[in-house]
C-alpha cells in the first residue's frame, strides 16, 4: 500500500511549498490511518526536502519519473520511505529504494549488521541503515510474485543526510562492508553521489505501470518456513530478517559466540507474538548453528510444527536420523547430563509442561532441564497464547529455573518482537482481536477504520464458508479449517463416524485420524484442525468454526468452558481447582491463536448467533 505518490515534479513543488508532510497525512487519512507521530512528521518535512534538492530540478533526472512515499510492504507492517521508478538506458524496469535517516552519529556494535543509536529517548540497538533497505527490497522480492515474475529490479540504498563526516567510521565501517555492498551508504557529503547512483537506474519515466505493479501486483509469498525449511539449513538465504528480527537474531549469535567456550551458562527470553517471526529466527539459528559445528537442536512442545519439518527435510539431502535428532519435543530433557548440548532452541515456549512423558510423571521441570541440558538456552515466548491448563510456560518461571541453574538471563528491548508478518502484517487486526476476545482494550474496537488489505469474513452457513476456502486450497494447498475444541473426537475410535455436526448438514472430522502432517498432506483439507496442530504453522487462508465456548451474551463477549468437548484435556483441573479465571483466558488465547493463523484471511463461522452477528456489527460500524 502505498501512501503518496506523485511525479517528481509535482512532489518537489509540494516540498517547495511546505506542504509535503500535510499532503502525506491526508492520504493516510483516505486510507483510513491514523498517523499521530510528531517526529516522523517532522523527519518528513526535514529529509525529503533534502531529497527534493538532491532529485529536483537541475539534477539532470527527468522530473516526470514517478516517486512514492511510505509504501507498506505486503503481509508486513513494515513501511519503505521513499521509491522512485523508472527505466534505465537498456529500457530495462528499477526501482530505488531510500531508506532516509536524520542520525548525526550512531555507534559500532560487534553483532552482525546492528548498531546502536539515539532513538525514542534511549540508545537502542537497531539494524544498519544498509541492512534494513537491502531486507525490505527482499521483502518486497519475497511477498510479490508480479515483481518476480516480470523481473523488475529492486536497488536499496541508504541516505543518512545528517551524519557528519567525522562520525563516517562509525557507520561506514568495515564490519558493516557485506551490508554496505548490497545497499550503498549516503552521508550528508554524498548527496552527488546519490544522485549519480539514481540516475544510473533511472534515466525515463517508466509506463505508469510500476508503481501500479508495486502498489497491487499479485500477493504470493515465494515461500512459507515449512516449504523453505530444508534450504535454510542447506545454508541457502530463504528469509531475510528485518529489523527486530534482526536485532534478536544477531544479538543471539554474539552471545553464543562470546560464551559457547566458557564455562558460564546463558539463558536468553525472546518474546513476539502471532506472526513475528519466532520460528524463522529460531531455524536460521538452528542452520546456522549448525554449520559452526555446534550441538545445537530445536526444540517445541507441539508436535505439528516438528512433524511438517521433519516431514520436509527427510530425503536426499538428510537422513530421517539426522533429522529427527535435530527436532526434539520438550520432554527429550529430564535425564540429559549437564551441558550435553551447546544450544537449545526451544519455540513455543509457553508451550512447556511441568513435567514429562505420556502421564506427565517423569522429570521435575521441563524448563529447567532444558536449562540444565545446555551451555546456552533460547526461549521464543507469547504468553497469551497458553492454551492448556498444562502449559507452565511464562517468563517469570523461566527466570526462575535460570537463577537455580546459575545461569546468567538476557531479556530486554533486543529480544523483543514487536511487527508481525501474518494478517497482512496488520497489527491493527491483532488489536482487534484482543478487543474482541476481551484479552485487552485497544483503540482497534471496529474493523472499518482499518485498511486491512486482509479478508475477514463471517458466514451464516459452515457449508459456504467450507466451499469458498475450497476454491482458495485448490491453488496453493494452503487453506485450512480450523475449530474450537467444542467436538468430541468420535472418529478416534470409529474413523467412519463425523466428529463435528453443524447447521445445514455440515459434517466433518477432526484431523487426528489423518497424519502428523496434516497442514500440509494434499488430500486434509476436509478434515478440521485445533489448537493443537494449528499452533506453530501457518497458511494463505484459514476458516475458523468458534465453538459455544464463546458467546456473546449481556453486551460482551463471554466463555463457557463446560462447553469444551468431554475429550478435550486442554481444560483438565479446572473443576477440582475452580480457577475458571484460567479456563476463561485459555479460550480467549486459544480463538486469538486460531484468527491469526491466516496470512491472507480469516473466515469464521460462529454457532452462537448473538456472536456471529456482534462481529458482523464491527465490521460495519
Amino acid at each position: 500500500m502505498i501512501i503518496y505518490s506523485n511525479t517528481l515534479e509535482k512532489f518537489g513543488n509540494d516540498v517547495l511549498l511546505g506542504r509535503i508532510s500535510d499532503a502525506i497525512l491526508e492520504e493516510f487519512a483516505k486510507h483510513h490511518l491514523v498517523n499521530n507521530n510528531d517526529s516522523e512528521q517532522r523527519s518528513w518535512d526535514n529529509s525529503l526536502r533534502v531529497l527534493k534538492d538532491v532529485l529536483g530540478f537541475g539534477s539532470g533526472i527527468d522530473q516526470e519519473v514517478k516517486i512514492a512515499i511510505e509504501y507498506r510492504i505486503p503481509l508486513t507492517s513494515k513501511r519503505v520511505d521513499f521509491l522512485i521508478v523508472g527505466k534505465d538506458e537498456y529500457n530495462k524496469s528499477n526501482v530505488i529504494i531510500i531508506e532516509l535517516k536524520q542520525w548525526e552519529n550512531c555507534e559500532v556494535t560487534n553483532k552482525e549488521d546492528v548498531v546502536v543509536t539515539y532513538l525514542r529517548s534511549a540508545n537502542r540497538a537497531v539494524t544498519h541503515p544498509c541492512y534494513q533497505a537491502y531486507s525490505y527490497a527482499k521483502a518486497i522480492e519475497a511477498f510479490n510474485e508480479d515483481v518476480r515474475e516480470q523481473n523488475i529490479n529492486l536497488y536499496p540504498c541508504a541516505f543518512c543526510h545528517n551524519f557528519k563526516e567525522k562520525n563516517r567510521i562509525n557507520i561506514d565501517n568495515d564490519f558493516y562492508s557485506d551490508a554496505i555492498s548490497l545497499a550503498p551508504l549516503f552521508l550528508k557529503e554524498d548527496a552527488l553521489k546519490l544522485r549519480d547512483f539514481v540516475k544510473k537506474y533511472i534515466k525515463k519515466p517508466d509506463d505508469g505501470n510500476l508503481l501500479y505493479i508495486i502498489d497491487n501486483g499479485k500477493i504470493k509469498p515465494s515461500k512459507a518456513l515449512q516449504d523453505a525449511v530444508e534450504l535454510l539449513l542447506m545454508g541457502n538465504e530463504e528469509f531475510t530478517m528485518i529489523d527486530e528480527q534482526k536485532v534478536a537474531y544477531s544479538s543471539i549469535k554474539k552471545i553464543v559466540d562470546n560464551n559457547i567456550k566458557s564455562g558460564d551458562k546463558h539463558t536468553i527470553i525472546v518474546k513476539g507474538g502471532p506472526g513475528t517471526g519466532k520460528s524463522v529466527i529460531a531455524i536460521n539459528l538452528l542452520s546456522k548453528l549448525l554449520r559452526l559445528n555446534l550441538n545445537v537442536q530445536y526444540v517445541s512442545k507441539n508436535s505439528a510444527p516438528r512433524n511438517v519439518f521433519t516431514t520436509k527435510l527427510i530425503g536426499k539431502n538428510f537422513s530421517r536420523r539426522y533429522v529427527e535428532n535435530l527436532f526434539k519435543g520438550s520432554g527429550s530433557y529430564y535425564e540429559a547430563k549437564e551441558n550435553l548440548f551447546d544450544c537449545l532452541l526451544v519455540d513455543e515456549a509457553h508451550r512447556l509442561n511441568k513435567k514429562s512423558g505420556l502421564f506427565s510423571n517423569l522429570g521435575q521441570n521441563q524448563i529447567k532441564e532444558i536449562i540444565h541440558a545446555s551451555k546456552i538456552s533460547v526461549f521464543f515466548i507469547d504468553e497469551d497464547q497458553i492454551v492448556t491448563t498444562k502449559d507452565f510456560g511464562t517468563i517469570d518461571e523461566i527466570k526462575k529455573a535460570a537463577k537455580e541453574e546459575n545461569s546468567i538471563v538476557h531479556q530486554g528491548d533486543d529480544f523483543v518482537l514487536q511487527s508481525q508478518f501474518r494478517c497482512n502484517g496488520s497489527d491493527g487486526y491483532l488489536a482487534f482481536l484482543d478487543n474482541l476476545l476481551g484479552i485487552r482494550e485497544t483503540a482497534n474496537y471496529s474493523l472499518k477504520d482499518i485498511d486491512l488489505d486482509y479478508v475477514f469474513k463471517v458466514f451464516d452457513d459452515p457449508n459456504d464458508m467450507r466451499e469458498e476456502l475450497r476454491k482458495l486450497n485448490s491453488v496453493n494447498n494452503k487453506a485450512r479449517m480450523l475449530a474450537g475444541y467444542c467436538y468430541d473426537w468420535i472418529s478416534k475410535r470409529n474413523s467412519h463416524e463425523y466428529d463435528i455436526h453443524l447447521i445445514n448438514n455440515f459434517n466433518a472430522q477432526w484431523n487426528f485420524s489423518n497424519t502428523s502432517t496434516w497442514a500440509i498432506d494434499k488430500d486434509s483439507f476436509d478434515q478440521v484442525g485445533c489448537i493443537h496442530t494449528a499452533q506453530g504453522l501457518e497458511f494463505d487462508y484459514v476458516g475458523v468454526i468458534i465453538g459455544k465456548d464463546l458467546i456473546y451474551r449481556n453486551g460482551k463477549v463471554e466463555t463457557d468452558y463446560t462447553e469444551r468437548a468431554r475429550t478435550d484435556t486442554s481444560l483438565k483441573g479446572i473443576k477440582t481447582t475452580h480457577n475458571y479465571s484460567l479456563a476463561d483466558r485459555i479460550i480467549r488465547n486459544t480463538y486469538k491463536t486460531l484468527l491469526s493463523r491466516g496470512q491472507k484471511g480469516c473466515f469464521i463461522y460462529c454457532e452462537d448467533k448473538d456472536l456471529a452477528n456482534y462481529i458482523k456489527d464491527l465490521l460495519n460500524e
